[in-house]
């Protein structure tokens, strides 16, 4: 599980923490406006919207050893090119090929993996161990970029000369790259996880069939899923903002706001594993139903722009019951799977299925996100994103509660 865990953050920090942690700086050394950053994620959801679908099927057909290490092999192949600073042209290549590695090679071995590590009864934990821990990978792998990051700026950063900071941030990517590169040759020696779902009663021979997605297209609970999965994805992908909120309208520096993107990483693994462990106890719906409640809160604190750059306090308790929301529903909506009375021998199916559906995100979110921003430059543009979020988080509520009430009508009969 540890090095389950590790991988499962590791293949994302070229793709996306970087970029998160960094934006402002990201934005500065591949020139690039917001919504060229938000086009390259836009590839990349496209190339892993169709991966979601297959990669299910491969994940049932050969060691997830193979896979997994494999997908961090290629994904750190990726980031040595980057450190590079090609031309947009090519990054939108290195970010579809992104989509190939970190999702068709990837994504549908993990899924599954920790559904079966979880058991007939701790899937909440099991789910919020894995996105809690893969949060604390993040989270340190954060902090060390910005040490690193600091470290070879070598003077102030309001000094820095462009270059000097695209020099000290190939050391980043390049750090980035070699850590990738290592877990996958961990994983490649010591991960001991067999293709074997036996303990579990169920075939892993399952092969994914039209007859397979037609019996998942009948799960009524699939459909609230995806619509669940979009929505709270929404939500994660607008916290790659907060580090540009932090310079663009709390006016930090580029450290102190890579600093505070490095902070919300680590608000991740304590929301994570503890709400696994209370959603265990109880219903995972009604705690995503929560998570829904607090994320719509904090994102209409946001889009009044009530908070000023004065306001530090009401900023960051604002930021913390938002990240709160997020990452307790992402711990949780594939935790929800056995909930949703979903069988296990159609896992791979389902969960490419509803990947396919919720993680869209990863195609409109960044474009729209972007354009939101370059066209009304400041707390104007960021407000306009925080009143989507509202908007995403207000239907995640309502899609949740109708999940809720579905569910327990089951249990009953």
């Amino acid at each position: 599980m540890l090095l389950l865990i590790l991988a499962g953050e590791a293949i994302f920090i070229l793709p996306f923490v970087l970029a998160r942690v960094f934006r402002p700086t990201f934005l500065d050394v591949f020139n690039l406006t917001n919504l060229e950053l938000g086009t390259l994620f836009s590839i990349y959801g496209v190339v892993a919207m169709i991966s979601y679908l297959l990669g299910g099927w491969l994940a049932d057909r050969f060691q997830p050893r193979l896979l997994i290490s494999f997908a961090l092999f290629l994904t750190a192949i990726g980031g040595i090119f980057m450190s590079a600073y090609p031309s947009y042209n090519i990054m939108k290549l290195i970010f579809g090929y992104w989509g190939f590695t970190t999702i068709f090679l990837f994504w549908g071995a993990m899924i599954k993996a920790t559904r079966i590590w979880g058991g007939a009864n701790m899937q909440g934990r099991a789910f919020g161990i894995l996105d809690g821990g893969r949060g604390l990978v993040a989270a340190g792998i954060g902090s060390l970029a910005v040490l690193i990051f600091s470290i070879f700026t070598n003077v102030d950063i309001e000094a820095a000369s462009l270059v000097e900071r695209k020099e000290a941030f190939r050391y980043v990517i390049l750090f980035s790259s070699s850590f990738v590169g290592i877990i996958g040759l961990l994983v490649l020696l010591f991960m001991n996880l067999k293709n074997d779902d036996n303990s579990l009663g169920e075939n892993s021979q399952m092969k994914i069939s039209i007859s397979n997605f037609r019996e998942v297209a009948k799960i009524p609970s699939v459909w609230w899923l995806m619509l669940i999965i979009l929505c709270a994805y929404v939500a994660y992908k607008i916290t790659d903002v907060f580090s540009l909120y932090a310079k663009e309208v709390m006016f930090y520096n580029e450290i102190e706001a890579a600093q505070v993107g490095t902070f919300l990483l680590y608000i991740r693994p304590v929301v994570g594993i503890s709400i696994g462990i209370l959603a265990d106890q109880s219903r995972k719906s009604l705690w995503m139903i929560l998570g829904f409640i607090v994320m719509l809160l904090g994102s209409l604190i946001f889009a009044s722009g009530i908070i000023d750059a004065n306001m530090h306090i009401p900023f960051f308790l604002s930021l913390i019951g938002t990240a709160i929301g997020t990452y307790a529903i992402r711990a949780l909506y594939f935790a929800a799977l056995k909930e949703g009375n979903i069988p296990l021998s159609i896992t791979g199916t389902a969960v490419g299925i509803i990947s396919f559906v919720g993680f869209t995100p990863d195609i409109f979110v960044g474009p729209i996100m972007g354009y939101l921003l370059d066209n009304s430059p400041g707390e104007t543009g960021h407000q306009h994103v925080f009143i989507m979020l509202a908007i995403f988080a207000s239907i995640g509520l309502l899609a949740s509660w109708v999940f809720y009430r579905k569910t327990t009508r089951e249990l009953r009969t």
